[in-house]
């Protein structure tokens, strides 16, 4: 696992909305914008699946994903990718249903995606875009 340092937190804490990644098993991608995240620790981050579809099918079929963080506030410019799993039950997936339920009955909470971090990347624009960062 990979853990994120200050300034990656920093970033993932003001980013506005979340573009979540995924690709199905023969490699259709997909991208789809998440509200409902929370970086939970270093190495965690936990996306509560409301409406997905064709997300919650590609990670399904191949449990990996990306997230995409920046925004005019952030400071900065990261993506993370990592293994996922995806709970219906169990005590995390019971606290973020709690979570999701108390901002709104009319979002489901279907599911729970947690993702483990295993790698980050500078996406800012310069000599340093796309290089691994953790």
């Amino acid at each position: 696992m990979v853990r994120l340092d200050e300034k990656m937190k920093e970033i993932f804490e003001k980013a506005p909305v979340y573009p979540l990644a995924t690709a199905s098993k023969t490699g259709e991608p997909n991208v789809a914008p998440m509200k409902s995240v929370w970086l939970v620790d270093d190495e965690t981050v936990w996306v509560a699946d409301n409406f997905m579809k064709k997300t919650l099918a590609n990670l399904e079929e191949n449990p990996r994903a990306a997230i995409y963080l920046w925004g005019p506030e952030t400071g900065g410019c990261i993506q993370v990718k990592g293994d996922v799993e995806i709970l219906t039950s169990g005590p995390e997936y019971e606290k973020m249903r709690a979570t999701v339920k108390a901002k709104s009955e009319k979002y489901p909470a279907k599911s729970l995606v947690v993702i483990r971090i295993t790698e980050a990347y500078s996406c800012a624009p310069g000599a340093e875009a796309g290089d691994l960062i953790a």
